[in-house]
Formats: C-alpha cells, structure tokens, sequence
C-alpha cells in the first residue's frame, strides 16, 4: 500500500486533482482574509492602520517555519528510507520557503520602521529569521553545486536538520531573550489575545498562503519528478544501448 501511496504514477493522479482545489481555496480565502482585513477590520489602539501589515507579515512568518519543518521530515523520511518522493518535496520547498523567509523580513521592516523608527535592529528575532533565510540559501545552493542527485539530497538533507536547531530560537526568541519584537499573540497555548475582528481575516490569510505553497509544491514536485523520471528512463536507455553493442562486439 505505501508503496503505491508513494509511486509516481499515483502522485501525477493525487496532484492533478489537488492542485485546482488548492489554487481555489487560495484565491477565496485571500480574497477575503484582504478586504476584511484591510477594509473591515478596526484600526489598532496603539498601532493604528500600520498594525494591518501583519496580514502578509504573519502568514509569511509562519510559513517560513512551517515549510522548513515539512523540509525536516522529507530529509528525514529520505535519509532513512530513500524515497525519491520526499527528496523531491524537500528540493522544491527550499525556494518556497525562503521566499516566505524574504518576505516576512521586508514587511517587518516595513511596520519597524513606524513602530520602532528604523527599518532594521538586531533584535533575536528578526537576527533568528535572517539566520533562517541564509540557511535556505545555503540549502539551495548546496543542491546546485553537486551534480549526483542522490548525493545532493543527502548533503541538503543533513544540512536541513542541521538547520533545524533555529526553527525553535526564531520561535520562541521572544520569550527567552529581551527583545523589541511583540510576544505571539496568534501561536501560543493560551488563547489567541487578537480581537475576533481582526483574528478571523489573519486566519483566512493563513490559509491563503497555506494553500498557495501547498499549490506550488504539487506543480513543482510534479515537475522534478517528471524531469528525474525521463533523466532515469534516458540512463537506462543509455546502459542499454551501450551493454547491447558490447554483447554484438562479444559475439562478434
């Protein structure tokens, strides 16, 4: 059954279907998540309208860890087990992942500089997020610089967990350090410490930006796999040629 669960030909099926689906739940609930948010939604009593970033600014955050934990457990399952699949998911999110990365860093600095007066400081947060972004960077680049498939997903694979370490400090970094970033007031045990009025619409975003990676991961995964399937097909075609004119030279 896992075996079927995991073979190309299943995965072509599974992502044609969830790729439409995942590409209309990103459109309504961006939809929505940015008009309540940006329209709806009352002003900040502190932060006034400048507060209304954290619909881009949040999502973007959480996706950046979000996605680098899906990479760690792709790494892992194939470290261990060897399955092309989760490889394949761990390569295309990397670009993905950092993007969210990049993003939530630019819209940060665009509610510091209101909030704080300056568009950067080396809070341990936003020094633990850019951390993260230069460890995506250098995931991606350790993929490009070896040629054997195999050996690329390894080396990206142990480097990923490597990386993982920061996922928690970027986290929780508020908590443990004195910082200038604001404590969660979304992802904490306690209840969420947002108005319902402005909650709901950054769930909505959420979900948007979940779905929208949860998209690109389908295409793109549908792609590389497509690509190392006709690499494969093309090698063996090769081999096969190649063991054919030795066993005519031989009998020859």
């Amino acid at each position: 059954m896992l075996h079927y669960l995991i073979s190309p030909k299943y995965f072509y099926q599974l992502a044609n279907q969830l790729i439409p689906i995942a590409w209309i739940i990103c459109l309504f609930a961006f939809s929505y998540g940015l008009i309540d948010g940006l329209i709806f939604a009352p002003a900040d009593y502190q932060q006034g309208e400048a507060y209304r970033i954290i619909y881009i600014h949040v999502p973007c955050a959480v996706l950046s860890l979000s996605v680098f934990m899906i990479m760690a457990i792709a790494a892992v399952v194939y470290l261990i087990w060897k399955i092309k699949l989760a490889d394949i998911i761990a390569k295309v999110s990397a670009p993905i992942g950092a993007s969210f990365t990049l993003l939530a860093l630019l819209t940060g600095a665009l509610w510091g500089k209101p909030m704080w007066g300056t568009w950067w400081i080396w809070d341990a947060r936003l020094t633990a997020e850019l951390i993260l972004l230069f460890i995506y960077m250098a995931i991606i680049l350790v993929r490009s610089a070896i040629q054997n498939t195999d050996a690329a997903g390894r080396a990206a694979g142990i480097l990923t967990l490597v990386g993982i370490i920061d996922i928690p400090i970027v986290h929780y970094s508020v908590n443990w350090w004195n910082t200038l970033h604001q404590k969660a007031s979304l992802l904490q045990f306690a209840k969420p410490t947002l108005d319902p009025s402005m909650l709901v619409p950054l769930l909505a975003m959420l979900v948007a930006f979940f779905a929208y990676y949860v998209a690109l991961l389908l295409m793109k995964s549908r792609h590389e796999l497509m690509l190392r399937e006709a690499e494969a097909r093309r090698i063996q075609s090769l081999l096969s040629h190649t063991r054919s004119k030795i066993n005519h030279a031989a009998s020859s």
